[in-house]
């Protein structure tokens, strides 16, 4: 199975609470505003092969509700997606969603 299909299986979210307080703590980034992005159009997803040594890791760019622009890094666990890490869109990135 693909990661297309794996990610449109997905059932729901999973944080690791220590994780959560560090993309706070350096980004600002709620947890609420990641899982925002997954439901928002467009979202941009792609495999992020330099860091997917250990597990396969995917990015996602994306928008909250608020209309706050975030990169969030993340994998998927069975059918859960757990994010890694997230921060503000740069504007090269930024560039490449509003052209999706």
């Amino acid at each position: 199975m693909g990661w297309a299909e794996r990610f449109v299986e997905c059932e729901g979210f999973q944080w690791d609470a220590a994780n959560a307080g560090k993309i706070w703590e350096r980004h600002r980034v709620a947890p609420i505003e990641c899982e925002e992005i997954f439901f928002n159009h467009p979202l941009v997803i792609g495999e992020d092969e330099r860091h997917s040594a250990a597990e396969t890791r995917f990015y996602a760019l994306g928008q909250t509700d608020a209309a706050r622009f975030l990169f969030v890094v993340f994998t998927m666990r069975g059918k859960l997606i757990r994010v890694i890490s997230a921060r503000d869109m740069s504007r090269k990135e930024r560039k490449v969603y509003q052209s999706s």
